[in-house]
């Protein structure tokens, strides 16, 4: 064990000594001793200085001056916050920032790949801007599932005669007094219905878009297929259709239908 300690102990001291023996010798800086620098260092300095003057002439920082391809790769591993961010830096990053195809990638990594072939009419920011708004809507939708809040139902379902919605139940409602009343009654049940939802895909149009995901009441007993189906007036999205699957529960030898949707 005292072997052991003392090669532990000289170890480092070796180490630091073959360090200091190898190491190259210092130059002084010729400029700051007032002499003349080689002519092949003061050429690279030259070259240095004159990099440096026209990267701050020109703005230009080492991810600008990256080959379009490797940019686009670079920016498709920021999140949607950073990405916008970036944009508002300076000019040349703000046109890095909105290439079409950074905003493809993000779409891609954020929601779906089902949609690679498209071309959306302007362009794939507004794409992804358009799908994250949709999303946010279908999800207060199922906000106010849970609060049960009818008021807030009725505002978000588009007053016309031709909206439909079909329950979990099999029931079809046709009609905004009708689809609101089934609501109503869903709404009306002593206990409500916790479920989460999976597997949300959205397809956007200039003034409509649909949404189908899957919602689980019980992970066990498998999901929900469900379809929403929204139309733009007036500067906001309103419900027009709502389709849920039936599902059918065994509690002993007793099926029940679950009539929420």
């Amino acid at each position: 064990s005292l072997i052991i300690a003392t090669i532990v102990t000289l170890l480092p001291l070796l180490l630091a000594v073959r360090s200091l023996l190898f190491r190259r010798p210092h130059k002084p800086n010729a400029f700051l001793n007032g002499d003349k620098a080689a002519p092949a260092e003061e050429d690279m300095v030259t070259a240095d200085v004159s990099k440096v003057a026209a990267e701050r002439q020109s703005g230009a920082s080492m991810m600008e001056q990256l080959v379009p391809e490797i940019t686009t790769h670079a920016l498709s591993y920021l999140d949607f916050p950073s990405l916008c961010r970036l944009s508002m830096t300076n000019s040349l990053m703000r046109k890095a920032a909105n290439d079409d195809n950074a905003w493809k990638a993000l779409y891609h990594k954020d929601f779906t790949l089902e949609q690679d072939s498209i071309t959306p009419v302007n362009g794939w920011k507004a794409y992804y801007a358009a799908t994250r708004a949709i999303m946010n809507v279908n999800t207060e939708f199922f906000n106010i599932i849970r609060n049960r809040s009818l008021t807030a139902m009725s505002c978000f379902w588009l007053n016309a005669d031709y909206v439909k919605c079909v329950h979990a139940s099999g029931e079809h409602f046709s009609g905004y007094n009708a689809v609101i009343q089934s609501w109503q009654l869903a709404f009306n049940w002593e206990q409500g219905v916790d479920f989460q939802v999976r597997d949300v895909r959205a397809r956007v149009l200039t003034d409509m878009a649909w949404v189908t995901m899957k919602t689980f009441v019980d992970m066990d007993s498998g999901p929900f297929n469900m379809t929403n189906i929204f139309e733009f007036h007036h500067g906001r999205w309103y419900l027009v259709h709502h389709h849920s699957s039936v599902m059918l529960l065994a509690d002993a030898d007793m099926e029940h239908q679950i009539v929420h949707g």
